[in-house]
């Protein structure tokens, strides 16, 4: 799994997205993803990460072995 694969589904389904991935491990197991997109809004935090691992798909469970998400609305995104 690549920064670019993973950059490549979130972006699919999150098109209007702003997606940022980062592998924190320096072999590809370990990531922090941030998705910034408008979809999130009035969902809970949990719903969106089910949003991201289900963009994912099997890679979450088979090739992703630690995952650091931040999940935020373009209202949320810039620090207070």
């Amino acid at each position: 799994m690549t920064e670019q694969d993973l950059r490549h589904k979130l972006q699919q389904a999150f098109p209007q997205g702003h997606i940022t991935v980062r592998d924190t491990s320096g072999n590809g197991y370990h990531w922090h993803i941030s998705v910034v997109c408008s979809s999130f809004a009035q969902l809970p935090l949990v719903q969106r990460h089910r949003k991201v691992y289900g963009a994912l798909g099997t890679e979450i469970t088979t090739q992703i072995h630690a995952l650091s998400l931040e999940t935020l609305t373009p209202d949320t995104s810039s620090p207070s």
